[in-house]
Order: structure tokens, then C-alpha cells, then sequence
């Protein structure tokens, strides 16, 4: 690996969160009512996941859509398995309650998604066509189902009508 490679990563990195916080001020200032500052950030966030693209795509960090599943099968499976659950230990440990929820939800939400992927990746490599049906993400925990939302979230007790839909 050169050092190029490297800084592609780090590149990437940076330029991916500068996308999500600047997506998250919008918000904000959208809710302070500042709607050319939300409009900036906007269009900052989308400037962003310009130059991470770019940078994913000199890493040639797309392959096909079998290669891609099975990434994120090995990532969500290392979020899981590995990272957040001493994670969420040390929040335990260090008594941040507000962390230690948040590790929770991602950690029993990358097993969901684990294995949609999983299930997924079967369909594709035995050539079969995958249910045609939307997602519904939660707004506060992040559960992911597939077909409806359910009337409560197993996971924070939102209620489904909050889900949100992607098509």
C-alpha cells in the first residue's frame, strides 16, 4: 500500500463526516429558522460527497453488486462482533448513559443489517430476483425493515408511523 492509497482513505473519511455534520447543521439552522445557512450547509454537504466519491473511486472502492454486499456483510459483522461492543462497555464503564444507548441501537441495528445483506447477497449469487418492497428506516434507533413498518420499534419503541420510508 503507498502512501497515496493512504491519504485516499483518510480522504475519504473526512470528506464522508464532513457530509454528515454539515447535513445535521442544516437541520439546525433550519429549525432556527436560518434557511440561507441551512441552504449553505446543504450545498456544502453535497459539495462533499462529491470529493468522497471522487476518492472512492480512485480507490476503486466499487466493485459489483455481489462484491458490495459482501463488503457490507463484513462490515456490519465487524460493527457487531467487534466494535461496538466494547463500545459500548466503555460507556458503560465511563457511566455516559446517552453513548452507551447510541452504541446499543447501532450495535442491534448492524445485526439487522447483516443479515439483509446476507439474505440479499443469497438471492443475487443464486440468480434470483429479490422481493420488490420498500424500507423503512427509524428516526431514532435506526431499525431497518423491509415491506411495512411495524406499529412500535422492537428496539426504542418509536412509533412506526415515524419510520421512514425509502424506495
Amino acid at each position: 500500500m503507498t502512501q497515496t492509497d493512504d491519504n485516499l482513505k483518510e480522504a475519504f473519511a473526512g470528506e464522508s463526516q464532513a457530509n454528515r455534520r454539515y447535513t445535521f447543521f442544516a437541520d439546525k439552522a433550519e429549525k432556527e429558522g436560518l434557511k440561507q445557512v441551512a441552504r449553505l450547509f446543504r450545498a456544502a454537504a453535497e459539495a462533499e460527497t462529491v470529493h468522497a466519491r471522487n476518492h472512492f473511486n480512485a480507490m476503486d472502492g466499487v466493485g459489483s453488486s455481489v462484491d458490495n454486499l459482501s463488503a457490507g456483510v463484513i462490515g456490519e459483522h465487524m460493527e457487531f462482533t467487534r466494535m461496538y461492543p466494547g463500545f459500548i462497555e466503555k460507556a458503560a464503564e465511563e457511566e455516559n448513559a446517552r453513548a452507551q444507548k447510541s452504541f446499543e441501537y447501532a450495535n442491534e441495528v448492524e445485526q439487522i443489517h447483516y443479515n439483509m445483506y446476507q439474505e440479499m447477497l443469497k438471492l443475487i449469487k443464486a440468480k434470483q430476483t429479490p422481493k420488490d418492497e420498500p424500507y423503512y428506516v427509524c428516526p431514532v434507533c435506526g431499525n431497518t425493515v423491509a415491506g411495512n413498518a411495524p406499529d412500535i420499534c422492537p428496539i426504542c419503541s418509536t412509533p412506526g408511523a415515524k419510520f421512514k420510508k425509502i424506495e
